[in-house]
C-alpha cells in the first residue's frame, strides 16, 4: 500500500509504503506536517521500522526528528547527503530562516543495496545531480524519484552539488531502463511513468 502526503510550505510529497503481508512499513521524505503524517501511520495501522529520505534538503526532511522519535524508527540516506541532515547551510534551510539541524542518520545507504521492509524489498538507486547524494527508491510497485525526475521535468541543479550533466546522465543509465509501465512517485506534484516522460519530458526529449 502507498499513501502520499502532500506536506506544507514547498508541497513536498511524503509517502507512507507498507507491505501489505506484514504491516511493516516505511515512509518516504517527511518534509513537513510531522502530525499530519504521524496520524496517517496510526490509523492505517503501520509499523513503520524506517525513515528514507532521497535527498538532504531541507523540504524532504523537516518532519524527521518528530518521526523518528515518536516511532522509534531509524533514519537512512545516501552517505553524500549525510551531512545535510545536521548542516542548515547545506539543507539550504538556513536560508529560509528555519535552521533545521537534525541528528545524524542511523543508516548510510550505499548505490545498488537492498532494504527489507517486511517481504518488500527496496533497491537504492544513486542517481546524483540534483544533489551528490540523491538516490531514487526502486519496489516492485514503482519508482520513488525524490528530485530526480518529476512529471514532465527534471529536478533543479543550480543549488549548492548540482549538476546538470550529473542529473541528465543519471536519469538516462538508471531510470530510462527500467520497463516504460514503472509507476514513478516523485519528490512533487503528480504521478507518473517512465514510459510517458520518455515521450514527453521535453527535458529528456531535448537532451537524452
Amino acid at each position: 500500500m502507498i499513501k502520499r502526503i502532500v506536506t506544507p510550505g514547498m508541497g513536498a510529497n511524503c509517502y507512507l509504503v507498507s507491505c501489505e503481508k506484514t504491516n511493516n512499513a516505511f515512509i518516504v521524505d517527511p518534509g513537513a506536517g510531522s502530525k499530519t503524517i504521524l496520524n496517517a501511520v496510526k490509523e492505517n495501522r503501520m509499523d513503520i521500522s524506517l525513515i528514507i529520505l532521497t535527498h538532504g534538503h531541507f523540504d524532504h526532511i523537516g518532519a524527521v526528528e518528530f518521526l523518528r522519535k515518536e516511532l522509534k524508527a531509524k533514519v537512512a540516506i545516501h552517505k553524500k547527503d549525510a551531512e545535510m541532515l545536521t548542516n542548515p547551510e547545506k539543507n539550504l534551510s538556513r536560508f529560509m530562516g528555519m535552521d533545521i539541524s537534525l541528528s545524524p542518520a542511523d543508516i548510510l545507504l550505499e548505490d545498488n543495496e537492498k532494504v527489507m521492509i517486511g517481504e518488500l524489498e527496496v533497491q537504492v538507486l544513486h542517481t546524483p545531480g540534483h544533489t551528490p547524494g540523491s538516490i531514487c527508491l526502486l519496489t516492485e510497485q514503482g519508482l520513488f524519484s525524490g528530485d530526480t525526475l518529476f512529471a514532465g521535468s527534471i529536478g533543479r541543479t543550480d543549488f549548492p552539488g548540482g549538476s546538470m550533466s550529473q542529473l541528465l546522465q543519471s536519469i538516462k543509465e538508471r531510470l530510462l531502463v527500467l520497463n516504460d509501465d514503472t509507476q514513478v512517485f516523485p519528490g512533487h506534484e503528480a504521478m507518473t511513468t517512465i514510459g510517458k516522460e520518455k515521450r514527453m519530458n521535453p527535458f529528456i526529449i531535448g537532451a537524452i
